[in-house]
């Protein structure tokens, strides 16, 4: 027979909730395919794929603003190999890096005590990897070594640095937006500090424009832009002209040298940094939802964009000769040539409330084609781009934008109509090139028209806002192990009951079971549990009390006391005995209430003259035993008396009969015939009170008087022999029942709002809540094990406490978080390799540097085989087994659709390297195969296969214009020249003009060239003449 396994694993880990207003732009999307983001003073990581929580970091002891992971822009080997760094900087001004993977803190960093304003690694790793600029307030730069913690360097400038950009294309530009304008730094250097106060511009504000109002109208942004001639200035703007108060974002295109980008509130300015003009603008009409983020693009020219009601577009840049009138606009008098954005794709938006708006946005660096909203109520919303090949004939013309077509190339190399091909990888192979281009199309059934749109794949919810109160369900024993999860119920501040599953830390359940706040739950069994919630008193101090019982399985929920709970006294506890027959009610200023568990009927409801309870506890001990000796002496006397009575039945029906009677017998006395249980109580004077219950009889057992080192008692814990009680004052009582002694120890600490004992049998620890804080005790040896207080230990207050296991306990807190923490309550991070994972995760950074090259290697060429195999099983692999078991968990989670592509034998080698770049997010490698593909496939001799695109020009597929000067030349030069067209509209001054015939000369435009000098000597003999 094989062995029963159950995995009730439970591990340290925290439930997050809602966020703080400073964790607003703390998050950010590695280059390894997670996203990590600030909560208070924690920082999450969750896999963008599968939506789970692989690591909760706490060491910061204020809340979190800025996090960065680290670029992955470097030759990958044993000795560089690839890691989980990630750099976190906090509003006390600490910057911490961690080993995301080890749970470790490498390195801390502290300069001041203000907050940070922005942080970034450098990207260009040539020289090192551990370079990380920061921007400390009010107005200084500082250069870290992330691996040591040492100050490279540090520059200070005249006004207050609110955020910094570098430049993609130049590693020795770097932009600084101020609270007075911009800094243009052109001599930034790992080595030393930028040498002077770098080059100051004003900008001036769009809204400054007499022609801002016309936005409303068709043409209205066309129009303003050409009023709108020069944006950045070297000179202050009078006091009229608002300034870069209202500019929320700056950032550099990387999808194009020498272009940024501002944002505003109602538009996206995109400018020239060249000829410092406006080329481009984005704006949304009156009715429209503000901006409050974009991100762009490398791939494609796009921008990912957040608006205010948390909706995410995605704009990608028109064709210059795309641009066109449709038939219901009145044709421009005065075309104006410009960057033009087209919204390709929207998301839904959220509901926004006072305390529910979206915080941040960020996208797949890797792909560039999913997006993660981040919001203020602790949930992460993962948006996937998805492209859907429309009919080209059912397209809409009148919608004015021009269609996108599906790319040419698949993983850098043109593929076939037959041919396997993933179009949903990344952005660029949505949308082809040549289409952006706009290049006219042949009709070919390659090139197909796509739309784009979001899809909801992940969703990650946290908890809601505190108040929290937490019961865990019954300890785990040999009769329950087979059935028995490790299940955490949370009452909330809004009614709602949350059940967690503590072996994965995932939402088990969510049910609506109150309209007011839950004070408390208390677990029936492990499917079910009694919760009650009291609503705002009246004015004269009376409520409605709610009691339900709740089925976890079905999910229904019944009122326990009937009809009763309208107009009384708040419950101030209910406690369920120890074999969950029965219930205490307690109410403020009302009589206890016993009640029967299973039937749902009241048992006592105790005369007004019955003495106030403060604290009541049921006794662990009962008679269970002896009931059961009774039961089965009545069972066999029915038996036998049956079998007597009824001679003259055949052996086997009397058999069957004796059987269904012990049936019926035992279903009889289970619902009759109840175990006796006890339960003490104090009142307010510290008198002891001992109550027996045994079915409906409810006896006054014994009566202790109060101790007068106690003050007023609060809380009461009973395991086997001991007793504890706590009070007021915060002393803690300890007796010993059985040796009839007991000793008080005073704690100096505030009220003692409850205490618990651990799980296990002989286990008798216990844990004591205080007002500021919680103590873990030993209960045989009296002695504290460890101490945990607000203030000085941590920077939350507990809300409450319970036991999770024998040895862990669970802490609610003010964050709006639960912890679940070793005995010792020291609040640290865990392994992510030790998780327990519901689905399993691509993420071969987990792996050992040997191991994730190995992979990596195994992926990419398999020449022993014939043909491509994700089986590992077979070959010989010189680590131990474990290891080699690691490799194929990492192998089995990769989804079918890359699985069906490493497996085809017609997906090339070029392909793989391209493909595996992107698995393990290794941006040097992704950029160098993107490049190398194209070039090594367009320059190859082999003819066409049969279904594969037919050759064309190079132009018509190119490479992104982001990869610069590494483009074809016929292509760069057409952009070089599209680009020169723009700057020569907006045109103002002579030296704009001779930068415009410059380049044109280089571009050999020479009859341009004079056509533009004619009108410069023109315009300057008008000019004497006047």
């Amino acid at each position: 027979m094989l062995p029963f396994t159950v995995n009730f694993k439970v591990s340290a880990r925290t439930l997050t909730g809602a966020l703080n207003a400073h964790n607003k732009a703390a998050v950010d999307w590695g280059w390894q395919g997670l996203i990590a983001y600030g909560c208070h003073s924690l920082v999450v990581v969750i896999d963008s794929n599968t939506a789970q929580t692989l690591q909760v970091l706490e060491k910061h002891k204020a809340d979190v603003v800025k996090v960065k992971w680290a670029r992955e822009n470097y030759h990958h080997n044993i000795g560089s190999p690839y890691s989980l760094r990630l750099a976190s900087a906090d509003v006390n001004g600490k910057i911490i890096v961690w080993d995301v993977a080890a749970g470790v803190a490498q390195c801390e960093i502290q300069e001041h005590a203000k907050p940070i304003q922005d942080v970034q690694w450098l990207w260009n790793q040539d020289a090192s990897r551990d370079l990380l600029l920061a921007i400390h307030p009010p107005n200084y730069i500082v250069l870290w070594n992330a691996d040591t913690g040492t100050k490279l360097w540090k520059k200070s400038y005249a006004d207050n640095i609110l955020s910094f950009s570098f430049d993609p294309f130049d590693p020795s530009h770097l932009t600084l937006l101020t609270s007075e304008g911009i800094v243009f730094i052109s001599d930034f250097s790992p080595a030393k500090p930028p040498s002077g106060p770098g080059k100051k511009v004003y900008i001036s504000s769009p809204h400054s424009s007499p022609a801002h109002n016309k936005l409303a109208a068709a043409t209205g942004a066309k129009k303003a832009l050409n009023k709108v001639k020069i944006l950045i200035t070297q000179e202050k703007p009078s006091a009229e002209f608002i300034t870069l108060n209202d500019c929320l974002q700056l950032a550099y295109l990387p999808s194009k040298r020498n272009h940024m980008l501002l944002l505003y509130p109602r538009e996206i300015l995109i400018l020239d940094l060249e000829v410092n003009q406006t080329v481009g603008v984005i704006a949304i009409e009156r009715t429209g939802v503000p901006f409050l983020q974009v991100i762009p693009c490398f791939q494609r020219d796009g921008l990912f964009c957040l608006h205010e009601n948390g909706c995410i577009t995605l704009r990608v840049r028109r064709s210059y000769n795309s641009i066109f009138t449709t038939s219901n606009e009145e044709p421009d008098p005065d075309p104006v040539q410009e960057l033009t954005y087209d919204l390709r794709s929207q998301c839904d938006a959220i509901r926004v409330t006072k305390t529910v708006r979206p915080f941040s946005m960020v996208c797949c660096p890797v792909n560039e084609n999913a997006a993660a909203l981040v919001v203020s109520d602790g949930r992460v919303m993962i948006w996937e781009l998805k492209s859907a090949v429309c009919n080209r004939s059912s397209r809409n013309s009148s919608s004015g934008v021009s269609p996108l077509y599906s790319p040419v190339s698949f993983c850098g190399i043109p593929v076939g109509v037959l041919q396997n091909k993933l179009p949903d990888l990344s952005l660029d192979n949505m949308i082809g090139q040549s289409a952006i281009a706009g290049e006219e199309h042949p009709k070919s059934p390659v090139l197909q028209e796509v739309h784009l749109r979001f899809l909801l794949t992940g969703l990650l919810s946290g908890l809601p806002s505190p108040q929290f109160a937490i019961r865990m369900c019954p300890p785990l024993t040999t009769k329950n192990i087979k059935v028995y999860q490790p299940l955490l119920a949370v009452g909330t501040s809004n009614g709602s009951v949350l059940v967690y599953h503590l072996t994965s830390g995932l939402l088990h359940k969510e049910l609506s079971v109150h309209s007011c706040e839950v004070k408390g739950i208390e677990w029936t069994s492990l499917t079910g549990f009694l919760s009650f919630a009291t609503s705002t008193p009246n004015n004269m101090g009376l409520v409605r009390n709610e009691l339900q019982l709740v089925d976890l399985p079905t999910g229904r929920s019944i009122a326990f006391r009937g009809e009763r709970g309208n107009d009384e006294s708040p419950i101030e506890m209910i406690k369920v005995s120890h074999l969950k027959q029965y219930l205490a009610v307690v109410f403020k200023d009302k009589p206890l209430e016993l009640w029967d568990v299973r039937t749902c009927t009241i048992l006592r409801e105790m005369s007004k003259n019955f003495p106030a309870v403060t604290a009541l506890e049921w006794s662990p001990s009962h008679n269970l035993k002896s009931l059961r000796k009774k039961q089965l002496a009545t069972r066999e006397a029915m038996a036998r008396q049956t079998v007597v009575s009824d001679t003259e039945l055949s052996v086997v029906e009397s058999s069957v009969i004796s059987l269904l009677q012990e049936a019926e017998s035992k279903s009889e006395l289970s619902q009759n015939i109840s175990a006796r249980e006890h339960f003490v109580f104090t009142d307010n004077d510290g008198q002891v009170y001992h109550l027996t219950v045994e079915g409906n009889s409810v006896k006054d057992s014994a009566r202790i008087p109060p101790d007068g080192s106690m003050g007023s008692i609060t809380c009461i814990a009973w395991k086997g022999d001991t007793l504890v009680l706590g009070d007021m004052d915060g002393n803690l009582n300890f007796w010993d029942l059985k040796g009839r002694v007991s000793r008080g120890i005073p704690t100096h600490r505030s009220w003692v709002r409850k205490i618990r004992f651990a799980p296990g049998k002989g286990n008798q620890k216990l844990i004591a809540m205080y007002s500021d804080g919680a103590e873990v005790w030993d209960t045989k040896e009296v002695q504290m094990v460890s101490s945990l207080r607000s203030g000085r230990n941590v920077t939350f207050r507990i809300l409450d406490v319970d036991w999770c296991t024998s040895d862990k306990v669970i802490l609610a807190s003010d964050d709006g978080c639960i912890r679940v923490l070793e005995m010792s309550m020291k609040s640290t991070c865990f392994r992510m390799d030790e998780q327990e994972l519901t689905e399993p995760v691509w993420c071969p950074y987990l792996l050992i540097p040997r191991a994730s090259l190995a992979l990596k290697a195994f992926l990419l060429h398999q020449p022993w085989n014939g043909q491509y195999s994700l089986d590992i099983s077979h070959v010989d692999y010189p680590e131990n087994e474990e290891i080699k078991n690691l490799l194929q968990e990492q192998l089995n989670s990769l989804s079918n659709d890359i699985k069906k592509l490493l497996l085809d034998p017609e997906f090339t080698l070029l392909q793989r390297c391209l493909l595996v770049s992107r698995l393990y997010g290794d941006e040097s490698e992704l950029h160098f195969w993107t490049v190398a593909a194209h070039y090594l496939h367009s320059s190859s001799p082999r003819s066409p296969a049969v279904g594969e695109a037919a050759p064309r020009d190079k132009v018509n597929n190119p490479l992104d214009i982001c990869y610069d000067i590494l483009c074809e030349n016929a292509y760069f030069q057409k952009f070089q020249l599209e680009r020169v067209n723009l700057q020569e509209v907006k045109r103002s001054t002579y030296d704009h003009t001779r930068k415009c015939t410059d380049q044109l000369l280089l571009l050999g435009q020479t009859e341009l060239c004079s056509c533009y000098w004619r009108q410069v000597q023109i315009t300057s003999t008008i000019t004497v003449t006047h």
